[in-house]
């Protein structure tokens, strides 16, 4: 797993301890994700002030967010490209996943264990989107 960008991390500092280790659970998935479905490394940025995640090779797949704020403590968000079915898809494989806005947003409870397969799942889907799209790799 390559390092974490200096902007990343001053970005969750202020993050409490359970959404940090989320966050950093989350981190780890992603990254054995990409090198397990054989898409290359995954870039690390911000976007809109939240650590992000794409697939380095372009035309591949989508980006994937994640977002806390001290207004829902308890939660922490996955975001996806709101032009995608993948918060639907989701909400249809895992309905008890979180709370799914079925267009962009997957809050998930700090309070009770992460759903690591529903993540992997979703960040699998996600970072192979636009190759299924094309035809190019299956993805359920």
């Amino acid at each position: 797993m390559q390092q974490t960008p200096a902007p990343f991390l001053s970005a969750v500092q202020s993050w409490p301890l359970p959404a940090r280790d989320a966050l950093w659970a989350c981190r780890a998935v992603f990254h054995a994700t990409a090198e397990q479905t054989g898409i290359g490394p995954l870039e690390e940025s911000l976007k809109w002030g939240q650590p992000a995640w794409r697939p380095r090779a372009p035309r591949t797949g989508s980006t994937l967010r994640m977002g806390w704020t001290p207004d829902d403590p308890d939660r922490i968000s996955l975001f996806v490209d709101c032009k995608t079915d993948l918060a639907a898809r989701m909400a249809e494989i895992y309905p008890d996943i979180g709370a799914n806005d079925n267009r962009r947003q997957i809050r998930l409870d700090l309070t009770r264990p992460l759903p690591d397969q529903a993540i992997a799942h979703l960040s699998q889907m996600t970072f192979c989107y636009h190759l299924s799209q094309r035809g190019l790799r299956p993805v359920s």
